[in-house]
């Protein structure tokens, strides 16, 4: 089982999280967290504070030259704006400058303030703030790793922003996270990217933000991660949860989503077949996601999440209520974007390859890395050419020779091409 845990808020000192439940041997670099922060900050429509707002990452525990020792990783991001903030978000004894009374609708402002007794909205929004994420992101850094020695690759592209959206199904493949992150809105189709920054371009003048959609991929998973045996153990209920906590995010589909809901049940299921050559099952389709019964089948995941535009706006024009004076204004303004709608993704990314490092964990276990991937390998080895062949008494024998051509197909690092990736419809 693998564990996180952030502290920290927006303009705070720093953002702290532990990560517990790695394997030893694990290979880490302040670089490689680094590398993965800065890909949240990309993508048009952000802010200035992501140029002036840098993540300085510093290991703190749970590594020793390079390799994690199986203890909890303890990672910090620091607040380069700290000094212009200390005064304000100090955590001694004293009082705040300003106090916000005039909360932002849909943001956590009012029901927090409300919850916890709070008469100024700050109280609320440096820890509701989606530079928490930032910490998720770091951690998720480390999943990535680990899924890494386990031959799965997680990367997201946008799909649409505003009105605008990439036609067709095509789907980028690992060796396109490069071309995905070059792009001014990390969008795959560049005939959609050049429209999707034209909206936002539009919106901007008007003060206005937009939201869109991202879709998180994650190929080379193996079979049989999360289970139908439990509510909470199962794989897109997992994975749902997590991508539902993301700020903003007010959708999640795992596979063809609400398009398959209007379908007859003839065409809206995966057809399974037999491939001799990989020895393997094959599912040509995703519109299940890549999960049946709260487990992965073996291909492809395939999620999308839905975000909201932006509730903090360049122009404030959204009505509020002044929490003293009960009188009808609009919301005070807050450093915002235009859209975050790319720096989701990589959120996104993050959040779903803990649930798949996590599931991996409880599937393979060990205390190692090299432990994991041997129990990992003797799994994919046992799985036979029917699934009760691990327990019937009937076991097909399997040639030695078929059986170590399995195991280097389960090895080899996936590299499906956009093209040739299931589509969701089929």
């Amino acid at each position: 089982m693998l564990r996180f845990l952030t502290a920290g808020e927006s303009h705070g000192k720093a953002l702290v999280v532990i990560v517990e439940g790695l394997p030893a041997g694990l290979s880490v670099t302040v670089d490689e967290v680094a590398e993965e922060l800065a890909r949240r900050r990309l993508g048009f429509g952000r802010g200035p504070r992501m140029r002036f707002e840098a993540d300085e990452v510093t290991l703190l525990g749970g590594l020793r030259h390079g390799r994690t020792l199986g203890s909890p990783v303890a990672i910090e991001i620091a607040n380069t704006e700290w000094a212009k903030w200390e005064e304000e978000m100090s955590p001694h004894p004293g009082k705040p400058q300003k106090v916000l009374t005039r909360p932002r609708p849909g943001h956590a402002d009012l029901a927090g303030m409300q919850k916890y007794g709070f008469d100024d909205a700050r109280d609320v929004l440096e820890r509701a703030s989606a530079r928490e994420t930032a910490a998720r992101v770091a951690a998720g850094c480390l999943a990535k790793a680990l899924l890494g020695r386990l031959g799965v690759s997680v990367l997201s592209h946008v799909v649409a922003i505003g009105g605008e959206q990439v036609q067709g199904d095509i789907r980028p493949g690992p060796a396109d996270l490069a071309l995905i992150d070059g792009s001014a809105v990390r969008c795959f189709d560049p005939d959609a990217q050049a429209r999707m920054v034209e909206a936002i371009r539009a919106a901007a003048k008007d003060g206005d933000s937009l939201g869109g959609v991202v879709e998180v991929l994650a190929y080379g998973v193996p079979v049989g991660l999360g289970s139908h045996v439990h509510w909470d153990r199962r794989l897109d209920g997992l994975l749902a949860q997590a991508f539902m906590s993301v700020n903003a995010v007010k959708q999640v589909e795992i596979g063809g989503g609400y398009e398959v809901t209007a379908r007859r049940g003839s065409e809206a299921h995966d057809a399974i077949s037999w491939d001799s050559e990989a020895y393997e099952y094959r599912r040509e389709t995703l519109r299940a996601g890549g999960i049946e019964g709260g487990m992965s089948t073996g291909g492809t995941l395939a999620a999308r999440l839905g975000m909201k535009p932006l509730a903090t706006l360049s122009r404030p024009v959204l009505q509020t209520v002044d929490v003293v004076t009960k009188q009808a204004t609009v919301s005070f303004k807050e450093r915002t974007d235009v859209t975050a709608v790319p720096a989701m993704g990589v959120v996104a990314e993050a959040m779903m390859s803990l649930v798949l490092a996590s599931e991996a964990l409880r599937k393979f276990g060990g205390d190692s890395v090299a432990e994991l991937v041997r129990n990992r390998d003797g799994y994919v080895d046992a799985l036979g050419s029917t699934p009760s062949s691990a327990l019937s008494s009937r076991t097909t024998s399997v040639p030695v020779g078929v059986r170590k051509a399995r195991r280097v197909t389960a090895r080899k690092a996936p590299g499906a091409s956009a093209r040739k990736a299931p589509k969701s419809g089929g």
